[in-house]
């Protein structure tokens, strides 16, 4: 291995992600032996790995790729019939009591892109301490005796998984799932999620107007990324009123987007407190497991009317830095009902610590069909008052984060935007919340050469003018970082 493909591969926020020019055979077949290597010295040497991967191009490839340097090391390995979502093979981690798996996806990058992502037992995401034991690890693939080689098995790992969703999520609300006489547009962009959410919602009771529900490796020639922009087919179809809801998933369906008639695209953050209030209206303080709380786990750049809802009902909040691995480690931590983040990533701790797209459809067309969610977050906003958020990117080379952040630290503002800073929470860069009750956030992005800076407050001309700000704070500390 070269010093240039060992700097080549490094795990962010959610695994690593390259272009197929840097996306390569010999590397892919190095995570793997690194997985292996780090599997081997967590005591899991000759246990079970499950190996999927998303609808991208080459995919299939290289999980075949990753399965036979897990074989040569001793591991059995799952291997899906399909192209599969990843939260299906985070679930079957955790139901088969599997060492782990390796998912090969770069979820919402173009089709350019793609990725492998670690999953360890329990099927949580992975957190720093793995991830750095695997980059460590990285090497050329090693190879035990032919006789000892692991085997493959190829198999259907929907059906599980299928069943489970639909009694989970009726256990979630206390009574069983029924969608009789709704009908929801699903759009699968292309990806993994088509024939899986599509066919859970079906099998649940709605009728189902599906968009998007072909593979298409190149995704149609854009990102699969559930935004507003990239579904106007949904918002249309949902507005013109051939379906009562839009549901869409990303490109390996772990990422949930939906759609409402009055509103359109839902603000992520609306839907978390629409759905968190409906398990907690539903169930009361009484987990589906019968055990743990019914607090709730967000994000440093999530929405505070989560805790609004939260406090509605008594319940705790738990802060995490941005990143689902953070989300489900607070999860574990707190035991807590839910977790969510402000991207679209929702979970529910007694049935997966992680991110599933495909449940929280099921769980957002159940709510739906008890009480329109536009009514549902009429009343929320009624009850807890207008919440706004925005969020813009600010260009920044990875080598003068540190730089930043530390510039910033140094000269954070007493003021912002005409109201005083009366806190400062450095969960996650910092988050500045004024004497208004409004906040700003200025974090580094995990996987891109940029910071973000985020706000919230009751008007969006008032989100504007803390962006604006929030611009001017930093744009001169990244010039003078150069």
């Amino acid at each position: 291995m070269t010093d240039a493909d060992a700097e080549a591969i490094a795990f962010g926020t959610d695994g690593w992600r390259a272009t197929l020019d840097e996306f390569t055979d010999e590397r892919v077949r190095m995570v793997g032996q690194g997985v292996a290597t780090h599997l081997r010295e967590a005591g899991h040497d000759g246990e079970t790995v499950a190996v999927g991967y998303d609808a991208r191009s080459h995919s299939r490839g290289f999980a075949e790729e990753l399965a036979r340097v897990l074989c040569a090391n001793g591991f059995d390995v799952v291997l899906p019939d399909r192209d599969t979502p990843t939260p299906v093979v985070a679930w079957t981690v955790k139901s088969r009591g599997l060492a782990g798996a390796l998912m090969v996806t770069a979820s919402h990058n173009p089709p350019e892109y793609n990725g492998v992502k670690f999953v360890p037992a329990g099927g949580q995401p992975a957190l720093a301490d793995a991830t750095d034991a695997v980059e460590a690890a990285l090497a050329r693939p090693d190879s035990l005796p032919e006789s000892e080689w692991g085997s493959v098995e190829e198999t259907d790992l929907l059906a599980a998984y299928l069943d489970h969703a639909v009694e989970f999520a009726g256990e979630s609300r206390d009574e069983p799932v029924d969608l009789d006489g709704l009908t929801v547009a699903y759009d699968a962009m292309h990806g993994s999620g088509r024939g899986v959410t599509d066919r859970l919602l079906e099998r649940a009771g709605a009728d189902l107007v599906r968009l998007r529900c072909e593979r298409d490796a190149d995704f149609g020639g854009g990102a699969p990324e559930p935004v507003a922009e990239r579904v106007e087919a949904l918002i249309e179809r949902v507005r013109d009123g051939d379906a009562d809801l839009g549901i869409v998933n990303d490109g390996d369906a772990d990422r949930i987007g939906v759609v409402t008639p009055d509103r359109g695209f839902l603000d992520p953050n609306l839907f978390f407190a629409a759905v968190y209030d409906d398990l907690l209206a539903t169930r009361g303080s009484e987990r589906p497991d019968g055990a743990g709380s019914a607090g709730v786990v967000r994000t440093v750049s999530t929405s505070s009317i989560v805790d609004r809802v939260a406090a509605a009902h008594g319940e705790s909040v738990h802060e995490t830095a941005v990143g689902f691995k953070h989300v489900a480690a607070a999860m574990a931590e707190h035991d807590a009902l839910m977790g969510g983040e402000e991207s679209g990533g929702f979970g529910l701790t007694a049935h997966l610590r992680n991110k599933d797209g495909v449940l929280l459809s099921l769980l957002a067309a159940a709510a739906a069909h008890d009480r329109p969610l536009d009514e549902r977050v009429d009343a929320l906003l009624a009850e807890h008052g207008e919440i706004h958020q925005g969020r813009i990117s600010v260009d920044c080379p990875d080598d003068r984060k540190e730089r930043v952040l530390a510039a910033l630290e140094s000269s954070l503002p007493d003021s912002v935007a005409g109201q005083s800073v009366d806190s400062v929470s450095t969960v996650d860069g910092f988050k500045m919340t004024l004497a208004d009750g409004t906040w700003l956030l200025v974090r580094p992005s995990g996987t891109e050469p940029k910071l973000r800076v985020y706000a919230e407050a009751t008007s969006r001309e008032r989100v504007d003018e803390l962006l604006a700000a929030g611009r001017e704070i930093v744009t001169p500390l990244v010039a003078s970082a150069e």
